[in-house]
């Protein structure tokens, strides 16, 4: 009858339902580069179960979409364990969350845990300026409150472990100003080239991590005469 001849369809419907039933999400806080081996959580203790169940349904991690195996389970202990380096930065560059998704899996029946590992960044990276040296050529004839700008420092790491503060070696001539990442030398005292035809000033961008990075580099400013130009006889 059409119904026997149905029944199969059923069940085979009725088994990709199961195939993709996830039971229960689990959520870990990781820190990024943590070493081979550490333990990011306890899986067996988190979901309830005893360890000779993750044993006998085989359990086991699966990236999928993946080359690289992040985490392993330890069926001995239930822990789940850090398997590869994770490197934030190349992982999920600048954005604020990064998250890696695992499928915790079990078989007989086949049961799946969406486990999920929110990377937390480490200050591993010191802010860069482009350039060791910056070099400058700035008039004598430049105005006390001129502003020259410098291009920022960058910093792979988010929030408070990228670039926080900027520090200008003390000097007779030049202060720094700050807005909006936008980094100014102002001219505070005019310059003069008979006393000093050369600067160099140690500008440092500091990171609000711990222990604290910092970069710094140095910009060379040539002060150059009022008179450089040559008087332009417009008369015939």
């Amino acid at each position: 009858s059409d119904s026997w001849s149905l029944r199969p369809i059923f069940c085979f419907a009725s088994f990709l339902v199961t195939l993709h039933l996830v039971y229960g999400d689990l959520s870990y806080s990781v820190p990024e580069e943590m070493k081979r081996g550490s333990v990011i959580g306890n899986i067996a203790k988190d979901l309830g179960l005893d360890l000779r169940t993750l044993s006998s349904r085989k359990a086991r991690v699966d990236f999928e979409g993946s080359s690289k195996r992040y985490c392993d389970i330890n069926l001995s202990t239930g822990d789940l364990t850090a398997l590869e380096r994770i490197d934030r930065e190349s992982l999920c560059g600048k954005k604020p969350s990064c998250l890696l998704t695992v499928d915790l899996v079990l078989e007989n029946p086949l049961e799946l845990h969406r486990v999920s590992l929110h990377i937390q960044d480490i200050n591993d990276n010191s802010p860069k300026f482009r350039e060791d040296l910056i070099e400058m050529e700035i008039r004598e004839s430049a105005e006390k409150g001129n502003r020259f700008s410098i291009e920022e420092a960058h910093d792979a790491d988010i929030g408070q472990n990228a670039v926080q503060r900027y520090n200008l070696q003390k000097n007779g001539n030049f202060i720094l100003a700050v807005d909006s990442n936008k980094v100014e030398l102002v001219l505070e005292n005019k310059l003069d080239q008979e006393k000093q035809k050369e600067l160099n000033l140690l500008l440092t961008a500091l990171d609000g991590g711990s222990p604290q990075r910092s970069g710094t580099v140095v910009i060379h400013v040539t002060v150059l005469d009022a008179n450089d130009n040559a008087p332009v006889n417009w008369c015939d």
